[in-house]
């Protein structure tokens, strides 16, 4: 039989790249072993490809460049994540920005910055996710 897609790869059947590997080193850095575990545990064959992908592109290929530091991509992640309303992924970085060096006050800079920019709108949501995000941790000693 002739398959419908010759050239289709499983990508099961792929060995990780070094770029993924790389990219799962900075993930696990910047976001944490015990989030990174979370999620590896919580991980079905329905979102493999896309937990795959944004280890790779993100982590491997974004994040892990030598161009900026970790802290300086803490802060804009932050600040793009606010301006866009992505505010259970602002709390997972503001989280992750005790890994990167970014301070609050950074954090605080950086939603002043997306107030002007992107709205302030935008900024109040995200700083009340921010307060949320530094009580908890302030509450467990953090």
């Amino acid at each position: 039989a002739i398959s419908r897609w010759p050239n289709r790869v499983d990508q099961r059947e792929l060995r990780q790249s070094e770029i993924y590997k790389q990219g799962m080193q900075t993930r696990r850095r910047v976001l944490g072993d015990t989030h990174v575990n979370a999620a590896e545990v919580q991980k079905s064959s329905f979102d493999a490809p896309f937990q795959e992908l944004i280890t790779e592109a993100a982590w491997g290929h974004v994040w892990s460049r030598h161009n900026w530091t970790l802290r300086e991509r803490s802060i804009v992640t932050i600040a793009l994540l606010a301006a866009l309303g992505h505010l259970d992924e602002v709390a997972m970085h503001v989280r992750a920005a005790r890994n990167t060096g970014a301070t609050r006050e950074d954090i605080s800079e950086a939603l002043l910055h997306t107030a002007i920019y992107a709205g302030v709108p935008a900024a109040n949501s995200a700083i009340k996710v921010v307060k949320n995000v530094f009580a908890q941790l302030d509450a467990s000693g953090e």
